[in-house]
């Protein structure tokens, strides 16, 4: 296994006197594979949290959602997920082209636990993993470095109400965001997303923003 610690993660334990602590959690629960039990956790979940950091050393987190399974172990070492349509802006992807770690951060908040998983990614962007994601762009397949479980005491208790409408269906066809109708991007959109949001009604920036502020994005 790679060194899980780094100096200024020591230094810290060291001031707050956990070093012993942290070796102990170490030993115990940070493993280069996934158990029977965290691969059944991560295929029961419809979301997760992405971490990248772009070429300028600045961090990013974005959230990941889709249909419960939609995170797949292809096997103890390896997963993947699909990367659907988004804003264009390619944060989290465009990180991952460049600087390859990403960290993953699995909640379940009915239960609740965490499981935190970080390791190398590549975007696959033909084939049939690829095929069998209808609606996706690409699918990023991540080789793990370390797992492990994270102590839910802080998480809070939620129940998710619904999934979102925008998700994809099987034939890969999704709703139009709602921010593609709003008027002052039409000339950047592409020529279908425009068609559409012609045929929808195109709305303002203060429309836009007043849906968002209410939850009515459907």
């Amino acid at each position: 296994m790679s060194e899980f610690f780094t100096k200024a993660q020591r230094r810290l334990q060291n001031e707050f006197e956990t070093t012993s602590l942290a070796n102990r959690i170490e030993e115990a629960v940070v493993t280069t594979e996934l158990s029977d039990q965290q691969i059944e956790f991560i295929h029961n979940q419809n979301m997760f949290y992405l971490s990248t950091t772009d070429e300028l050393g600045y961090p990013s987190c974005s959230y990941k959602g889709g249909n419960i399974g939609f995170v797949r172990v292809l096997n103890a070492a390896t997963i993947v997920f699909p990367n659907y349509d988004g804003n264009g802006m390619f944060m989290s992807i465009g990180n991952i082209e460049a600087q390859v770690k990403v960290g993953l951060l699995f909640i379940d908040f009915e239960t609740p636990q965490r499981l935190r998983l970080r390791g190398r990614a590549r975007c696959l962007r033909e084939g049939p993993m690829l095929d069998s994601y209808p609606g996706a762009n690409l699918v990023v397949e991540v080789s793990l470095d370390h797992v492990w479980v994270n102590c839910p005491r802080y998480v809070h208790r939620m129940q998710a109400l619904e999934t979102s409408p925008y998700l994809p269906g099987k034939d890969g066809k999704a709703s139009l965001a709602l921010w593609k109708r709003v008027d002052l991007v039409q000339d950047v959109l592409r020529e279908q997303d425009r068609a559409e949001a012609e045929v929808l009604g195109l709305i303002t920036i203060e429309e836009y923003e007043n849906y968002v502020a209410n939850g009515e994005l459907n």
